[in-house]
């Protein structure tokens, strides 16, 4: 089997993957890998039934695509045959199927078939083996992710797969005998037949399998709209009762195999609960019955890629119905056996043995060691607490997925804070008795454990509380002096309303105010000592003003006192002349 590993048919796009373990819980074969919190597939686990994307809430999963190569072939010289599933009739109304194939010419297809023409030659072969085989259980192998889940996990039922080819191949080998030269896309709401095309022993017979909603993208893309197409037919009729087969137990008409639920002889499953109820009860009692099996609960017309209307399940059954009667029954030629041929391979996926100690040291990392902790709650998406330990020791899960485990360290982590909290933090009943305190309200009113399931009055003014609890939609907020215990706390208050609890949360602000009145006190006494230098300088000025003063005052009289001196002792100028005229004329 060509497996591609390098391009997996299901993958994750991780920057949309959120660790929710939504595709571990719908995966049939939990073939979903966990690492740091992200979902990979695992392609040799994997049967791509699908599920993963059809439930996936942040549409991360994905599937790969075949448009391109579809695209390819109709631009290209080759001629291309589209082979339609019947399931189209459940997604169309009735006018919509009568221009499908219109729609489809103008995408650049050269013929247009349905794929249900392969159907009838497979019930035919049904019928002919269970007529050659009266004592031997049969399962009919059209669903390959059927195939492919007998292959990897029931090998005990696969020698009971008959070995007849799905609908989509032998139509597919029937068209490529008739038309050797063309290219052949299948068109379905399923994505295991892309894993289908892909195996070794079908190479070359499909080109692309396109999913119904590759078809309507192109559709989109190409702006062709069914209203504005012709009615037409399609170039190759397929007999009414092979429409039936996307439908459960609908491969059983064209096999002229009685369809009466009540047939013992006959059991028809859809749904992996119900496949492996009838696959174990097969094994255990080997009566002759025949099995048809659907991986698609309700059948191809509830297959994952599609666009249904989830909740028209019914009305999409009674559509196939009806298209089925509209069309004319008739025998078609018969085709070579080994058109119908197929086989299979034991992949046998075999999980390896964990002894109870290895499970055990699982059970220690997620607290689980008594066996009243296994809870086997199924959140981390296993059926049990067992399955998960296994899974983390296979390497597909992490103990981090058990939902119980991490909400008891967030618990834990919570407890923690509060513990190593500097705040004071107390927990009250709703008659405000002490039901839980940390250590820092411990130390803060000197009390210990004793204190417990007595009032808060005991410790403090239970006033803020009591209006808490009074009012319950509101917080009490405020700076308090506890005086007994030398203490200033800044207190919040506040009611749990689920609980009928209230919390008190006290914050020590005694240094705070302390330094607080220090830097009051260092403030008042540095505006008196600027006061009393204020009061010095003025002073000073004063007395400096009142000598300048003196000392001017004294200083004009000495000036005055000299002045009238020099006045007093200086004779007059005309005297002096006088004096001296008299002295020096010698003709006198």
């Amino acid at each position: 089997m060509n497996e591609k590993h390098h391009n997996p048919i299901v993958y994750t796009d991780t920057a949309q993957c959120r660790d929710c373990y939504r595709c571990v819980r719908v995966c049939p074969v939990k073939a979903i890998k966990m690492h740091d919190g992200q979902a990979s597939v695992d392609a040799d686990l994997c049967i791509a039934c699908g599920n993963c994307f059809r439930q996936c809430p942040q549409h991360a999963k994905m599937y790969q695509r075949h448009l391109t190569i579809a695209k390819k072939l109709t631009a290209s010289n080759r001629k291309v045959i589209a082979t339609v599933a019947p399931s189209f009739a459940a997604l169309l109304e009735e006018w919509q199927l009568k221009r499908l194939p219109s729609a489809l010419r103008n995408l650049g297809f050269d013929l247009i078939t349905e794929t249900s023409l392969g159907a009838w030659h497979v019930s035919r072969e049904i019928a002919k083996m269970v007529n050659d085989n009266p004592d031997q259980p049969l399962i009919t192998s059209a669903c390959p992710a059927v195939v492919r889940y007998l292959e990897l996990y029931r090998s005990d039922a696969l020698n009971y797969l008959t070995p007849i080819a799905s609908p989509m191949i032998v139509h597919g080998r029937m068209l490529k005998e008739q038309y050797p030269d063309h290219a052949v896309i299948f068109i379905g709401p399923c994505v295991a037949k892309k894993t289908e095309i892909a195996r070794q022993e079908y190479s070359g017979i499909i080109d692309a399998a396109l999913t119904f909603e590759e078809l309507f993208e192109w559709f989109d893309a190409e702006k062709i709209d069914l209203r504005k197409c012709e009615e037409s037919d399609f170039d190759q009729k397929s007999p009414g009762q092979s429409a039936l087969y996307p439908l459960v137990g609908g491969s059983l008409p064209a096999a002229g195999i009685s369809t009466d639920m009540l047939a013992s002889d006959v059991i028809t499953a859809s749904g992996i609960e119900e496949i492996d109820d009838a696959i174990d009860s097969v094994i255990k009692n080997p009566n002759p019955v025949l099995i048809e099996p659907l991986f698609c609960r309700f059948g191809c017309i509830n297959g994952p890629v599609a666009n249904w209307d989830e909740s028209q399940g019914f009305q999409r059954r009674k559509q196939v119905i009806d298209y089925s009667r509209e069309k004319n029954d008739y025998t078609p030629a018969k085709i070579a056996p080994e058109l119908l041929a197929c086989s299979y391979i034991n992949h046998n996926i075999v999980i390896p043995d964990f002894t109870e100690t290895q499970i055990n040291e699982v059970y220690a990392m997620t607290g689980k060691t008594s066996e009243q902790s296994r809870l086997n709650c199924g959140a981390c998406g296993y059926g049990s607490c067992q399955e998960q330990a296994i899974a983390v020791l296979r390497g597909m899960a992490e103990p981090e997925m058990c939902i119980p485990y991490m909400r008891r360290m967030a618990e834990q982590r919570t407890d923690r804070i509060i513990e190593t909290s500097p705040n004071g933090i107390v927990i009250l009943d709703e008659h405000l008795n002490i039901i839980s305190m940390n250590p820092a309200f411990r130390k803060m009113f000197v009390c210990s454990d004793a204190i417990f399931g007595q009032s808060i009055s005991r410790l403090m003014d239970p006033d803020m509380f009591e209006k808490v609890l009074q009012n319950p939609n509101q917080k009490a907020e405020g700076i308090i002096r506890h005086d007994p215990y030398n203490l200033i706390t800044h207190q919040i208050v506040y009611k749990i309303p689920e609980s009928k609890q209230t919390v008190g949360i006290f914050m020590n602000i005694t240094n705070l105010k302390s330094n607080q009145q220090k830097l009051d006190n260092l403030r008042f006494q540095t505006v008196q000592k600027a006061r009393e230098l204020l009061s010095h300088q003025v002073a000073m000025a004063h007395k400096i003003v009142e000598h300048l003063g003196t000392s001017t005052a004294q200083s004009e009289e000495l000036l005055a006192n000299l002045l009238k001196m020099a006045d007093d002792q200086t004779p007059p100028d005309d005297q002096t002349d006088n004096e001296k005229s008299k002295k020096y004329n010698p003709w006198k």
